[in-house]
């Protein structure tokens, strides 16, 4: 993003005039929406029975991301979106931040909205954070961000703000426990804080919004409203989990029309992807594709994503069947920025291939290795091999729509398949019904080596006991920072 000639011109003629109004040079504005658990088959683009009128709207006229991974969990996602680098790196490879937990993503890597804060942007945070809260300096509003507006854990009641298992508070308005007068659905609540965000926002800075929803991860809750746009479906998980996903496009909704108003839609990049594949179980389905959230099949790993750029893409209104994955975005939006990654980040700047429907530059990538579960797995161009087992819940789940599937029985069904090396051509098998290990041995032995290359750089995972003093009991009710 160079000056053009006008701009300099216009510059130079400040210096000399005291009437002349100097444009700014506008960077362009990131909205990157972050979903939580949703499936393949849990938007409109995929699945015509899913309302999501405002995402289809700005997914068929950018592009639709056919290939965009991530990892198979919460916290390893974000690492991967917010660091550009593999969580097995880092020692978060092994399963989520828990609460109670005294860790978090280590404070000597750089996070993209530090970057981005470095470029001159106004940088905000709304919705979920799940990267550590047991010291201050892991929370939002030490590590870039300017505002945070959200919870700091992994789930919770999305009237009452409350955690589950040991019962706590979780809600913040920056640093400080934020209570609303009225109990508000968190989802639309944060369409309503982004619009404020966007209204009090400054337009001669460029802004980095960054939204991870609550949405649509359990608990299932959402206003009936929306659940009533799915009156036709018998099973009531399904049904649930459907109207929150419409709940959160009417908060994307609400978030581009603020944007519109304020003429900055016409200059900001909007990324939208989420950070793992649904749960069949509570209601997320990843049909056709095989597995779950926290299995290494595609099911698990392929997500639903999209950018749309009015005026920062050159080709747009169509699906890319490139490969990109979740820490490309750190790279390639720095560099749309202005700015330079860091040469050590795994990510790769994509934004050729995403402004320029150019080929991706990415043609390999880990889908996770951790060895306390034995699991790793590669992908290299249209090969993918899995080592040892890919997770729970390892079947083909169709969505229940019409009628009623029974979901616990297929929790059942193939919970876990055996230790094994299984070799697949995701081109064209992107279900993975056929296993070609046995058939093409050299080419398994290939790509073993290549995923035992990434296996000597996994660092140790984090995997500390809880500490009770961590507990709500002693901090008044709610999860707080303060005890690590």
């Amino acid at each position: 993003m160079h000056a053009s000639l006008a701009s300099i011109w216009w510059g130079l003629m400040a210096m000399f005039t005291n009437n002349v109004k100097v444009p700014v040079a506008q960077k362009p504005n990131i909205l990157l929406i972050l979903a939580d658990d949703l499936g393949w088959n849990d938007v409109g683009w995929n699945n015509p029975e899913i309302k999501t009128p405002n995402l289809d709207r700005l997914a068929s006229n950018g592009v639709i991301l056919n290939a965009s991974y991530a990892l198979s969990t919460c916290s390893p996602s974000r690492t991967a979106l917010l660091t550009g680098r593999y969580p097995f790196k880092l020692g978060l490879q092994h399963g989520v931040v828990k609460k109670g937990k005294p860790y978090g993503l280590p404070l000597n890597i750089t996070l993209l909205p530090q970057k981005l804060k470095h470029l001159g942007y106004s940088t905000h945070a709304i919705g979920k954070w799940h990267l550590g809260f047991c010291r201050w300096e892991y929370t939002p509003t030490f590590r870039g961000f300017d505002s945070f507006y959200g919870f700091y854990s992994g789930s919770e009641d999305y009237y009452k703000r409350k955690t589950a298992a040991i019962r706590g508070y979780d809600f913040r308005m920056n640093t400080k426990v934020f209570k609303p007068k009225i109990k508000k659905y968190s989802t639309l609540d944060y369409g309503r804080r982004a619009v404020k965000i966007i209204q009090a926002h400054k337009r001669t800075e460029p802004l980095f919004l960054y939204m991870p929803f609550q949405a649509v991860h359990s608990p299932l809750q959402v206003p009936k409203s929306f659940e009533f746009k799915y009156r036709n479906i018998v099973d009531r998980n399904r049904r649930i989990f459907s109207g929150m996903v419409s709940a959160m496009d009417s908060a994307i909704g609400m978030t581009i029309k603020a944007l519109k108003q304020r003429n900055m839609l016409t200059n900001t990049m909007i990324v939208f992807l989420s950070d793992n594949g649904g749960t069949p179980f509570f209601g997320g389905n990843n049909w056709p594709l095989r597995g779950s959230k926290a299995t290494l099949w595609e099911g698990g790993t392929r997500v639903p994503s999209f950018v749309w750029g009015k005026m920062l893409l050159q080709k747009a209104g169509y699906t890319s069947n490139e490969m990109i994955h979740a820490v490309d975005w750190f790279p390639t939006l720095v560099s749309l920025a202005g700015g330079t990654p860091e040469k050590d980040v795994d990510g790769v700047d994509q934004w050729q291939m995403l402004s320029q429907r150019q080929p991706s530059r990415r043609k390999e990538f880990v889908y996770g290795i951790n060895s306390i579960t034995g699991r790793a797995a590669i992908r290299r161009g249209k090969y993918k091999l899995i080592e040892g087992t890919a997770g729970h819940y390892s079947g083909w789940y169709p969505a229940p729509s019409s009628r009623v599937v029974k979901m616990k029985r297929m929790k059942q069904l193939n919970k876990r398949h055996v230790n094994s090396t299984l070799l697949y051509n995701i081109q064209v098998d992107p279900i993975e019904s056929n296993d070609l290990s046995a058939k093409y041995p050299h080419l398994t032995q290939f790509m073993l080596r290549r995923l035992n290359r990434y296996k000597a750089q996994e660092v140790e995972a984090f995997n500390p006991r809880k500490e009770r003093y961590s507990q709500p009991k002693f901090w008044g009710g709610n999860w707080s920072p303060g005890w690590c």
